[in-house]
């Protein structure tokens, strides 16, 4: 019975974080929209540019370097753990799992060496 808590707990929890990002990028909005109707109805005069900063948030420039080296980080954190362990029963499953997350950072990381300039 105990064993089987275990994946039941471990993708409740995935969907309970899933389900919290969403409900707070949704409450996020909801609280821009509320702020655009007051200004609105109080008479101030909304820009183009005041429109499109609110619209979208801009992610930072950096922000793929940083998810790229965190990403690569975990993933030889985890092939180091397996070599470290020293068993060969465990070392092939780490470097399986920590091939992942390494080539996610190695993905994040081409996106920011070709990402645009300007942006």
């Amino acid at each position: 019975m105990e064993i089987e808590l275990v994946p039941i707990t471990l993708f409740a929890s995935l969907a309970l974080i899933a389900g919290l990002l969403i409900y707070f990028r949704f409450r996020t909005r909801r609280e821009v929209q509320q702020t655009l109707r007051s200004a609105i109805d109080k008479g101030q005069e909304l820009t183009p540019e005041i429109l499109e900063r609110i619209g979208e948030p801009r992610r930072p420039a950096q922000a793929d370097l940083r998810r790229g080296v965190i990403a690569i980080s975990l993933g030889a954190g985890c092939a180091a753990f397996g070599l470290v362990l020293g068993e060969q029963d465990a070392v092939q499953p780490l470097l399986a799992i920590a091939a992942f997350p390494f080539l996610v950072g190695l993905a994040y990381l081409s996106l920011w060496l070709f990402r645009e300039k300007g942006k």
